[in-house]
């Protein structure tokens, strides 16, 4: 896999600054003058999925997450991009974003957002015991404290808000 080089790496750099300063299409700018060999590099990729999420263009994000599952398939997040994309474009949903994720808790199994994502999905379709079960598979990945501080915050995971209070 190649590595970028400049003027690349000067332009994936600012474009991380842009978006760090909320302006997802100055970021997006500069992801453009990235050379057109490096457009499919991961980590650019990664950063062109970003952009494409803060600024609500699921489709495109979809498009992205499933290159950058081509591209670098032992990363995580190309599947959660791709879940999280899937259950917003417009012939999306939640069910499909749960079976687009699914079979990623096998190939990550000490990535505790799968996990965490799979109990949101599961509580927004209604499987209760199913969104218990990945909860606590999350936590004893990613610890107690920290999964549940994000819980606690999850509007997905509002039907078991109170459960989840008494962890």
């Amino acid at each position: 896999m190649q590595t970028l080089e400049p003027p690349d790496t000067h332009h994936f750099s600012a474009a991380i600054g842009w978006l760090e300063l909320g302006n997802a299409a100055e970021a997006a700018v500069e992801l453009g003058q990235i050379s057109t060999a490096q457009q499919d590099q991961p980590d650019v990729l990664e950063l062109r999925w970003l952009v494409a999420a803060e600024e609500k263009r699921w489709e495109e994000g979809l498009r992205i997450a499933e290159a950058l599952l081509q591209r670098a398939p032992n990363r995580s997040s190309g599947w959660l991009h791709r879940a999280y994309a899937l259950r917003r474009v417009p012939a999306g949903s939640v069910a499909k974003a749960w079976e687009a994720l699914l079979p990623a808790f096998d190939k990550f199994p000490k990535e505790p957002i799968i996990p965490y994502n799979l109990s949101c999905y599961a509580c927004q379709i209604q499987k209760m015991d199913t969104a218990r079960l990945w909860l606590n598979r999350a936590i004893l990945i990613g610890g107690k404290e920290n999964i549940k501080r994000m819980a606690m915050e999850d509007p997905d995971l509002e039907p078991i808000r109170d459960e989840i209070r008494k962890l």
